[in-house]
């Protein structure tokens, strides 16, 4: 049997964060994904007291915090002159991390192109070497979340990079419902920067460029495309994730941290979080 944890991210079940706290507990979570970009959990707005508070509440549920995500959308850090604001509030939100014992700050940085003569690279280069050596003088780790680009580019761009406070936040949906790649062959590639992972699953029903997927997401569906004849999320086990070699793989290759769940659509999200639960202690148990 693997050792790995099984977690939530405290939005997927769109309720306020102490509400999400108990529900998480309540199926027997063992850590929460909190985000921290926007609203009452954004830096700025957490007193010191709030911030104990929350952490005492997820403890004394017997749960740790699982990640911080950090992920502001937009283009994430391939515009320039946006980046020193995205920058400074990345380093907010990973002391924020700190204070919650938490190590982990996800986020999607924007699609990294195959080429390294691409201009966006460099842009991505600079801005994920400081925010990676910044998370490794704290002793955290700012993780990039799969999906916007091909596992083996992903990790051609960190083999470029000298920090060691760089690794991977991997979803296996993602990839299989933007750039169609294997996830099973994915965590063989990225193995040697995983720290956090996402449970999701999806299908994809049209290739497409996935730069046209995540512009528009970051330019608020201006485009005039409809997602829904390119992918579909789905609950856990109805997708094309292969969870039971997935997970397979995962352990073989010495993860033993958080399977973290995400259910981002669907009218029922604490329904599908349960069966997400259901489903994942199955494979864990074999």
């Amino acid at each position: 049997m693997n050792d790995f944890k099984i977690g939530v991210i405290a939005d997927s079940f769109r309720v306020g964060i102490d509400e999400s706290i108990q529900k998480a507990a309540n199926i027997g979570a063992q850590g929460l994904q909190l985000y921290a970009t926007f609203g009452e959990m954004s830096p700025e707005k957490l007193s010191d007291r709030r911030k104990r508070e929350i952490l005492d509440r997820i403890e004394s549920n017997g749960m740790v915090v699982s990640a911080i995500c950090g992920d502001m959308g937009g283009h994430g850090f391939e515009v320039a002159n946006d980046n020193v604001i995205r920058i400074e509030k990345s380093k907010r939100i990973m002391e924020l991390a700190k204070e919650l014992k938490c190590n982990i700050v996800t986020t999607h940085i924007g699609v990294v192109p195959s080429s390294e003569s691409h201009p966006r690279w460099t842009i991505l280069a600079e801005a994920c070497e400081t925010l990676g050596k910044f998370a490794q003088d704290m002793g955290s780790y700012f993780a990039i979340e799969t999906g916007p680009e091909k596992a083996v580019v992903l990790k051609k761009f960190l083999e470029t990079l000298s920090s060691k406070g760089l690794a991977v936040n991997f979803d296996p949906a993602n990839l299989v419902m933007v750039t169609g790649d294997d996830p099973v062959e994915g965590v063989r590639v990225l193995k040697d920067y995983i720290v956090h992972t996402h449970a999701k699953d999806g299908i994809m029903i049209k290739q497409t460029d996935p730069e046209i997927i995540y512009n528009y997401f970051a330019e608020g569906g201006i485009e005039d495309i409809n997602l829904k004849d390119y992918f579909l999320e789905t609950p856990l086990g109805e997708g094309r994730v292969d969870f039971t070699s997935y997970l397979k793989v995962l352990g073989e290759l010495g993860f033993n941290g958080f399977l973290t769940i995400e259910r981002e659509v669907g009218s029922s999200p604490e329904a599908d979080i349960k069966l997400a639960v259901n489903f994942l202690r199955r494979l864990i148990e074999k």
